[in-house]
């Protein structure tokens, strides 16, 4: 079974500006969140009765990734991912009340369910980034977003919660406020822990 890092953090942050360029090294397969492919999303940004069906197609979107990079050769690493869908979006969609409190338990069962029948991720890299990077990158996308810069710091007040309750080894935290596109000191913090591992 391969290893699976998962790249977390709030929307605009640089989540997949990082997997893409830490997939273009040998050794690594990715998978990313596919905004514009998933049948709910743009549903959802205009009307919120799909929040539910759109969590639940995200869950089974992310199991069938981890099942698919664990079976590779190459380390697994993914943008964003099950953890992060259910600790940081489904709960703030709850506090937004775009799932009710019905619904988010629903959530919760389906995310506990699959979490117990596959393997957290071995390194979870919370990336930090200062408001103004937030938003900025944000304002730049052109893709369907649901969370908005506006989102940003209960968002992360979300993922401190949950990364607390993980031993610290396998959480890799970095402020990429001042990175450049090809994300070169955050590809060898990664590549470092890594290789600390072996």
């Amino acid at each position: 079974m391969s290893k699976l890092i998962s790249i977390v953090g709030a929307s605009g942050v640089g989540k997949t500006a990082l997997v893409q360029a830490i997939s273009k090294r040998d050794g690594f397969i990715s998978a990313y969140e596919q905004h514009n492919e998933r049948p709910f999303q743009a549903l959802f940004k205009n009307d919120s009765r799909y929040a539910l069906a759109n969590q639940i197609d995200y869950f089974l979107l992310r199991a069938e990734q981890e099942g698919e990079l664990r079976r590779a050769s190459e380390i697994g690493i993914m943008d964003g991912g099950l953890d992060l869908d259910f600790h940081g979006f489904t709960r703030l969609f709850l506090s937004r009340g775009l799932l009710s409190d019905a619904e988010y338990d629903l959530c919760r069962r389906v995310y506990s369910f699959i979490r117990q029948t596959l393997p957290p991720p071995d390194l979870i890299v919370r990336l930090c980034a200062d408001e103004g990077t937030v938003a900025a990158r944000l304002s730049a996308r052109d893709r369907v977003n649901i969370a908005s810069a506006e989102d940003t710091a209960l968002f992360n007040s979300f993922l401190d919660e949950w990364l607390a309750s993980i031993p610290s080894r396998y959480v890799l935290e970095l402020d990429v406020s001042k990175e450049s596109i090809q994300y070169e000191h955050s590809i060898r913090r990664i590549l470092d822990r890594i290789h600390d591992e072996h």
